[in-house]
């Protein structure tokens, strides 16, 4: 086997194809039927009943991460290979920001509701 074999099938999805069609089209495809599973499998344990109801959400909550490293993986092609440093980088800078904007403002929300005059009492 020679090292560009071995250099192939060691490679993510849409890593490294160069100019073949053929390559990027299955890449696409394969990312496609997955996130189709995906979304069968979210409507699938909402409205089966085999999932205990408490559990749903952590089991959605699980089901959308897969989704979503799905789509960086087989559509963004974002890779933990030496050239995607910067991609990978900016990727965790913006779900930093996401994570610390949805914080703060259930933070905010919560302390607003604690202090805030509820509305049936008068002013004086």
């Amino acid at each position: 086997m020679s090292d560009q074999t071995e250099l192939d099938d060691d490679r993510a999805p849409g890593e490294g194809q160069g100019d073949d069609i053929q390559a990027k089209v299955l890449t696409y495809v394969a990312g496609f039927v997955l996130a189709a599973i995906l979304t069968a499998a979210s409507f699938a344990v909402v409205h089966s009943g085999v999932i205990y109801g408490p559990g749903i959400p952590v089991a959605l909550i699980a089901l959308a991460i897969a989704q979503m490293g799905v789509h960086l993986v087989f559509f963004l092609h974002v890779t933990s290979g030496p050239d995607n440093t910067n991609n990978v980088l900016a990727l965790a800078f913006g779900v930093l920001i996401v994570g610390l904007v949805l914080i703060g403002s259930i933070w905010i929300m919560s302390h607003l509701d604690h202090n805030l005059m509820p509305a049936s009492m008068p002013a004086m």
